[in-house]
């Protein structure tokens, strides 16, 4: 199956969801009606066999749960929906820690409860088991979420020491998640660098896809636009590739958040929610993710890092391509397409020559070099 294909749609139907709930609502009804029904029978001295029977007490039941479901089923699913969204934003620890705990809760609620349903009073046998399995439900869900780096301390295998170790070790309080996940962008998909960098294994941990951010660019794949439809194209052939490279971990994000409509706020949200860092090339996006302290790599940046380092005097040759903005400028291009600035470069146009570099300027865009022909530095140099 493709990494992006669409989930299959259910068109002109109900959804798989109404149909779970409607079920579930009709079991309830059956299991009601045969539980209570028979009370009511005897409540109207009701003794006809073919009302008050197994069988017709389910069907009863089931048919009133089935008409109720009409009405609450759209509630009911939309309050699933929501319960699903918060649950998709919790981390797998917080889940796992606080299902245990509620476990744990319900059994010592059971053990606590055998006396007071062994003694047969008519309310407190009744009603107050329910209170404490709801309270000691609570209780355990608690502290298994509030304090579940202390459990997991218990259940991790702790490396032995050597004696000589003891005193210089550092211990650090770090979720299990942190700084694991790589929330790819959109724009660093599309670029494809990303492809190559990740191949080299110089990004650790998890690739993470959002499927908002998946949906952007099938969204750019099915544009009128062929420029734009070719950028989404390659963006979902990189995801492929990525996908079926054996060494990298890449892993889907189902999320999503309804209440944040740019893609971009969505990005930085989920970032500080996996405590994750976020990989793109937007300028902007970086800038903001700086501002609100989410960790950002920026595929530029690392161009730019890694591009030779030229000094002052050096010397190299170069193609005068176009004009610059300043008097009698010409701009050139390395192979990495470091622009270069050359002086007096418009006499030259669409020349090869040789150039001396007499600064360079490092901005957030990229490095500018500045250069001069070399035989106008000779010339000065014959005067003097």
């Amino acid at each position: 199956m493709p990494f992006f294909a669409k989930a299959p749609l259910n068109r002109g139907g109900i959804s798989l969801t109404k149909k779970i709930i409607t079920t579930i609502l009709v079991i309830i009804g059956g299991s009601i009606g045969a539980s209570f029904l028979p009370d009511v029978w005897n409540l109207f001295n009701v003794t006809n066999v073919l009302l008050n029977n197994t069988v017709t007490n389910i069907l009863f039941g089931a048919i009133i749960f089935l008409l109720i479901s009409v009405v609450l089923v759209k509630y009911i699913e939309r309050g699933v929906k929501k319960a699903e969204a918060y649950l998709n934003q919790l981390s797998a620890s917080y889940l796992l820690f606080g299902s245990i705990g509620t476990i744990i809760g319900l059994l010592v609620a059971f053990l606590v409860t055998m006396p007071l349903i062994g003694l047969k009073w008519p309310v407190l046998s009744s009603t107050l088991p329910i209170l404490v399995y709801v309270i000691f439900a609570y209780l355990g869900y608690r502290i298994g979420t509030t304090r579940r780096e202390e459990w997991r301390k218990l259940f991790q295998s702790k490396p032995k020491k050597n004696s000589d170790d003891e005193g210089q070790m550092l211990e650090r309080k770090y979720d299990e998640s942190y700084r694991k996940y790589k929330i790819l962008d959109t724009s660093v998909i599309i670029d494809g660098r990303i492809y190559d960098i990740a191949k080299t294994g110089f990004i650790e941990g998890t690739l993470l896809i959002p499927n908002f951010v998946l949906q952007e660019l099938q969204y750019i794949a099915d544009s009128a636009d062929s420029l734009k439809r070719v950028r989404g194209r390659r963006g979902l052939d990189i995801l492929n590739a990525l996908q079926k490279e054996s060494d990298m971990n890449v892993e889907m994000y189902d999320g999503d958040f309804e209440d944040i409509t740019e893609v971009d706020s969505k990005l930085i949200k989920l970032a500080k929610l996996l405590d994750g860092v976020v990989v793109t090339n937007d300028f902007n996006l970086n800038k903001v993710s700086e501002f609100q302290n989410v960790p950002v790599l920026n595929i530029n940046e690392l161009a730019n890092a890694v591009k030779p380092v030229v000094i002052p005097g050096e010397t190299m040759n170069v193609m005068v391509v176009k004009a610059g903005t300043e008097r009698n400028q010409g701009v050139a291009y390395l192979d990495d397409g470091t622009m270069i600035v050359v002086e007096d470069g418009q006499f030259y146009m669409n020349k090869a020559i040789e150039v001396v570099v007499t600064s360079a300027l490092q901005t957030a865009a990229g490095r500018m070099i500045f250069a001069k022909p070399v035989h106008a530095q000779r010339g000065i140099k014959d005067k003097e």
